[in-house]
């Protein structure tokens, strides 16, 4: 085996359990998209210019119930900031890499592809062309999962198999397993009753928006306010 194929073999068994939990939550997005009355097309070039599942989610919900353009990037922007994080993780094992290639490779970067190779870094071993590989098999899966549904979707009676209830449930499950401690219950509660408190005297979908960063804010400051630590709520 040379070392290319050596490279590539590691990066496909890396990236495959991505692969596997990335179809049915595309085929989910498709669906849901199709509902909303977006084309495969549609689909197809949010997938390829957003590739955030969650944030994909929300846009979606959003264009639903008539949100202005400006709420969607702003919310879908929010959303998704942490990938800043998450890249900049990765690059501290990538140092000597041409900033174009970074660009790239970060293009590529979410929770879960993040979670491997931030893994396979730490245990040596590991370089810039198998991380690639399991960006690229992940986010060409998610890419064609996502038009896959859609398709699919013509074929899906518009409430049957619960799919109108599909978005609501994905992100009540999202929440869920979030709920590591009484503090994150506080966090979700104080977010949610703002949200339900400034919905009522704004007309723009901003104030979801706000009330996750003031409730995240107010969050923060009273975690370091008694000195808790993230160890602590885990």
């Amino acid at each position: 085996m040379t070392d290319g194929q050596k490279v590539l073999r590691e990066g496909l068994i890396a990236g495959s359990p991505i692969c596997l939990g990335y179809i049915p939550l595309g085929l989910a997005l498709g669906v849901v998209a199709q509902k909303a009355g977006l084309a495969p097309i549609h689909v197809g070039l949010m997938s390829l210019l957003v590739f955030a599942g969650s944030a994909q989610f929300i846009a979606i919900s959003m264009l639903v119930s008539g949100a202005d353009p400006l709420s969607i990037i702003v919310t879908t922007f929010v959303v998704n900031i942490r990938h800043l994080l998450l890249s900049a993780s990765l690059a501290v094992h990538l140092k000597g890499v041409h900033r174009i290639i970074l660009s790239l490779f970060a293009y590529g970067v979410t929770d879960e592809s993040f979670a491997i190779n931030i893994s396979h870094f730490r245990l040596g071993g590991w370089g810039l062309q198998q991380a690639m590989i399991v960006n690229t098999i992940a986010n060409f899966t998610w890419i064609a999962s996502t038009v896959l549904g859609c398709c699919a979707g013509e074929l899906i009676p518009a409430g049957a198999f619960g799919i109108d209830y599909a978005l609501t449930a994905m992100f009540i499950c999202l929440l869920i397993l979030q709920m590591r401690s009484i503090f994150h219950v506080f966090a979700a509660l104080t977010s949610g009753v703002l949200a339900v408190i400034l919905s009522l005297e704004m007309k723009s979908n901003l104030y979801v928006v706000i009330a996750s960063i003031v409730a995240a804010s107010v969050c923060l400051f009273i975690q370091r306010r008694n000195g808790i630590s993230q160890e602590r709520l885990e």
